[in-house]
């Protein structure tokens, strides 16, 4: 049987098991807003969600400390999908109708994307894709509740190549070199090639690709691989165990971790905390966010939650990457859901086609993400129907043995090069599903 997490964020109390949380009497008296939170905190991915889940729930605890949203609390259901597919969608499927509906979903998961994303517009209900999904989903014209807010895999890639173009003196110097791709033999890997590929013949450099099979607990041929063909730099796209295996396979082989980039997902304490000093000098992207302990929202967390023992997790890990990147992505719905209320209603519960409307009409100022406690780990959002995106911004994260540490300035995705690839991937899939493209009318729906 399917265990449910189910977490009163409000003042009622609730029952434990897989029961109704509250009676529609009592949910329209209330005035809760209904966040389902889809999370693994078990198999062989869990070491990397179950911070995630922890900050996505903490940020949800903090905003009702705060008030709510005008006054609207947040009532959380938690459901286990082990990262698996089917299980998510079963979780989407269990959770969609629940306390009066889903108004928004965050997956948490690329194949999951891949499977709700048919599902959602006859739901009437926007996916919250931060940094993973599909890369072409940022054409809003196309993919009408699909946000992958913050950044796409795309944005990763070419973040990456202008990294290692960085190191080497510019992007004319990548022409002849050899770039090792090992990924994650997943929907989530294969989001890696479209970009890397199109960089590999603009540039010139040769590109080698080393699929992994799923989870990626057994390298040692790969790594074989990539020792006697010694690429100049090794692109790791991994999740979960794969990353840790990858960086002790690279150790043992003597493969520089300097000449190592990781994509984000590959990027945060639980890939190299095993590894410790053996993934010194290892570089990753940071989805904007990397660990930061001096930010305004962790020290109110410690202060408002866990300081009153209502953390959702151990309070070491409050401020680290993944924590954060939960703690963002959460924020981003809430905001989605304050911009709906601007237009449909302050102090009311919305529903998913009016959180929709607010998502596509973000404006995250500076200003605002520093009143949100955000200011330093990302810059500003701006969304519209032609980009659900919102920004292009990333920046380089080197491990020192110890500690993530920002090793590069901001670095913004070539929209000349990844505009037009998400353009023609959107048209594609909208052929291949017998979509029509919005209207500038419908996009002012």
């Amino acid at each position: 049987m399917k265990k449910f997490r189910q977490l009163a964020l409000a003042t009622a109390v609730l029952a434990l098991g897989g029961s109704t949380l509250l009676s529609s009497a009592a949910f329209a008296q209330a005035k809760e807003q209904y966040m389902p939170v889809l999370s693994y905190r078990t198999g062989p991915y869990a070491p990397n969600g179950t911070p995630i889940a922890n900050g996505i729930v903490d940020y949800y605890k903090l905003v009702n400390a705060r008030g709510g949203i005008n006054g609207v609390k947040l009532l959380v259901e938690e459901c286990e999908t082990g990262y698996d597919t089917a299980r998510s969608v079963e979780c989407y499927e269990r959770l969609k109708g629940n306390n009066g509906g889903a108004a928004v979903i965050q997956p948490w998961s690329t194949g999951a994307t891949f499977a709700i994303t048919e599902k959602a517009p006859a739901d009437k209900i926007p996916l919250v894709t931060l940094g993973y999904g599909r890369s072409e989903s940022a054409d809003g014209t196309v993919f009408k509740w699909n946000f992958p807010l913050a950044g796409n895999y795309w944005v990763a890639g070419d973040v990456i190549i202008q990294a290692i173009a960085k190191k080497e003196g510019g992007l004319d110097k990548l022409k002849g070199k050899k770039i090792a791709l090992v990924y994650h033999d997943s929907p989530f890997g294969k989001e890696a090639l479209p970009i890397i590929q199109e960089r590999a013949r603009a540039h010139g450099f040769e590109l080698q690709l080393l699929p992994v099979t799923a989870p990626g607990v057994e390298q040692k041929a790969t790594w074989l691989q990539v020792r006697q063909s010694r690429p100049d730099y090794t692109i790791l796209w991994g999740f979960g165990v794969m990353n840790s295996t990858a960086l002790k396979e690279a150790q043992a082989t003597g493969y520089p971790r300097e000449k190592m980039y990781g994509v984000w997902w590959s990027g945060a304490e639980p890939d190299v905390r095993d590894v410790g000093d053996g993934a010194k000098g290892y570089n990753a992207v940071a989805l904007q966010n990397s660990a930061d302990y001096d930010a305004k929202l962790v020290k109110e967390t410690l202060a408002t939650l866990h300081g009153k023992g209502q953390g959702t997790g151990p309070k070491e890990e409050v401020g680290q990457v993944l924590w954060l990147r939960g703690a963002m992505s959460a924020m981003l719905t809430v905001e989605g859901i304050r911009a709906a209320q601007e237009r449909f209603g302050k102090g009311k519960v919305m529903t998913g086609e009016q959180v929709r409307w607010g998502l596509e009409n973000l404006n995250l100022t500076q200003a605002k993400l520093d009143a949100l406690g955000f200011g330093g780990v990302l810059r500003p959002i701006s969304t519209s129907c032609q980009d659900h995106m919102g920004a292009y911004w990333a920046r380089i994260h080197s491990w020192d043995g110890k500690a993530w540490k920002i090793t590069s300035d901001w670095m913004q995705g070539d929209e000349q090069i990844i505009k037009p690839m998400v353009k023609a991937a959107a048209a594609k899939y909208a052929a291949e599903k017998k979509l029509t493209p919005r209207t500038p009318a419908d996009c002012q729906s």
